[in-house]
């Protein structure tokens, strides 16, 4: 198991779920963090939290990912170390809506598609070269189970992140011949903020996808993710797929009386 310590380790969407659960854990491992979220509260509360506990360096800034002249303004201006990233966790990513195509709504797709596609090749294309350029590092992305199955309404958010699992390979390809590892995480149902997010803050609702059945929790899927990143440099953990073992695909559920 590779050492994280003094590791630069910079984590989107950062405030809250998963990615939350992920500064934790690498906090835990002795890394410095780059936390990014629109949240600027969320994040210094969790700055202050882990270099309270772990004695870990902490940057946070309120970026949101869909805003490329900031995010490109954001890296250029990092100075040294932290502009030397060892590990990306591209984690910003969100769902609207669960309606057929026909009845969408466009505002709902443009955020699916800003946040989670063209927000994620945004950042990546701000830290990329350097790792490159260094020959060593890793990048992360948060993918999902929708990224291989569809399911009755999540069209758009599907689309997502099946162009999340494409462009992870792609990258890989890409990067053949250097150092620098990718990994696509792709969790099956994780009970997060994901379906408050997606009914708009309609709680009732929310509570419902998760029904009678023991979902992933964010601290799991930062278990997994920390095990990609602390495999031996010659291993490249492409992609992992897991679910609750309540779920068999993204329709699939043992739903118990409740």
């Amino acid at each position: 198991m590779e050492s994280l310590r003094n590791l630069i380790v910079c984590i989107t969407g950062a405030s809250s779920g998963i990615g939350l659960a992920c500064a934790r854990a690498f906090a835990a491992r002795g890394s410095s963090l780059i936390l990014l979220a629109r949240r600027e509260d969320r994040l210094r509360e969790l700055a202050g939290e882990v270099a309270g506990k772990h004695k870990v360096q902490v940057l946070t800034a309120a970026l949101d990912v869909r805003d490329n002249p900031r995010v490109e303004s954001f890296f250029s201006s990092l100075p040294e170390p932290w502009n030397q990233v060892d590990i990306l966790v591209n984690n910003a990513g969100l769902s609207r809506g669960l309606t057929k195509l026909h009845e969408g709504s466009l505002q709902d797709w443009e955020e699916m598609i800003d946040t989670n596609i063209k927000g994620l090749l945004y950042v990546t294309r701000a830290v990329l070269p350097g790792m490159v350029e260094r020959n060593r590092g890793q990048v992360i992305n948060i993918g999902s189970i929708a990224g291989h199955q569809v399911y009755p309404g999540g069209n758009v958010y599907s689309a997502t992140k099946f162009a999340v699992t494409g462009l992870s390979r792609s990258m890989k390809i890409d990067l053949l011949g250097t150092a620098v590892r990718v990994t696509n995480v792709e969790p099956g149902m994780v009970q997060t903020e994901f379906s408050s997010v997606r009914y708009r803050g309609d709680e009732a609702r929310a509570a419902k996808t998760y029904q009678g059945v023991t979902p992933l929790t964010a601290e799991d899927v930062a278990d997994v993710v920390l095990f990609c990143a602390t495999r031996p440099p010659r291993v490249n953990i492409a992609e992992v797929l897991f679910t609750p073992t309540d779920q068999a695909s993204t329709t699939m559920l043992n739903r118990r009386p409740v």
